[in-house]
């Protein structure tokens, strides 16, 4: 990718249509790439986190108000201990490194998800960059980190049943509104576009309740190649969708 590719893409964003407030991404491909490559799979892993720092500082030239990375799902706590643990270190790995540079972009980092699993030099990190970048508002980077939607949905219904319980609201209260409060993405505006890498064609139960009317975007393009040339073709992609939200054109 040339700067000059990358940087006429921008203006081509900009200047085509409304800009998505809310990017969110499966990244998907690590493993596949480092097979690729012949290479043990936190190799790939670790290659990720350079597509990371890519697509924020790509984030934040757009001008999206909100990035969503699905980084760690519950079903890949699943996965082979070695990797597991690779996965951890890497996470206090990108924190360490990127910390500051984050805080002096603007950004504001929200690790979202059960990290009450994570390993407590893991969790200790992750607390450590929440607070260091939390009074920050040129974007919003969500991190899912031991996540999943199904998980947090039975999470918010079933705060809210405790709520009902101790007479704090009464199951008329209940509705779309009360239940979105209660999920980890409280307060974020709904995904504009999720974009997935590496082909697939599947939501691998990431914001289920919040993608209800977002544009889907799949890139053949791997995680660690992704950079800020595939982030504005993808956004370029939504600009020419017709968003209808259920209503007929106008």
């Amino acid at each position: 990718m040339t700067v000059s590719v990358s940087a006429g893409l921008l203006d081509q964003i900009k200047q085509h249509g409304a800009i998505p407030r809310h990017v969110a991404i499966i990244m998907d491909g690590n493993g596949r790439w480092a097979r690729g490559r012949m290479l043990p799979r936190p190799l790939g892993h670790r290659s990720g986190m350079k597509a990371v720092r890519e697509v924020v500082e790509g984030a934040i030239e757009a001008g999206v108000e909100v990035l969503s990375l699905f980084a760690f799902s519950q079903e890949n706590w699943q996965r082979p201990a070695g990797e597991v643990s690779a996965l951890m270190s890497l996470l206090e790995e990108y924190i360490q490194k990127e910390a500051d540079e984050l805080e002096e972009q603007g950004v504001r980092v929200c690790m979202l998800g059960e990290l009450d699993r994570l390993t407590p030099p893991a969790f200790a990190a992750v607390d450590r960059v929440m607070k260091q970048t939390a009074h920050n508002t040129k974007l919003r980077l969500n991190l899912f980190i031991s996540y999943g939607a199904r998980a947090e949905i039975t999470r918010a219904a079933r705060l809210l049943a405790e709520d009902v319980a101790a007479g704090r609201i009464t199951p008329a209260q209940v509705d779309d509104a009360a239940l979105e409060a209660k999920l980890f993405t409280a307060g974020c505006p709904d995904p504009d576009v999720l974009i997935r890498t590496s082909g697939e064609q599947r939501i691998s139960n990431f914001l289920l309740w919040q993608v209800a009317y977002t544009e889907l975007v799949i890139s053949d393009v791997l995680w660690p190649d992704f950079g800020r040339r595939e982030l504005y073709q993808a956004i370029a992609e939504y600009q020419n969708r017709d968003r209808r939200f259920g209503r007929v054109s106008s």
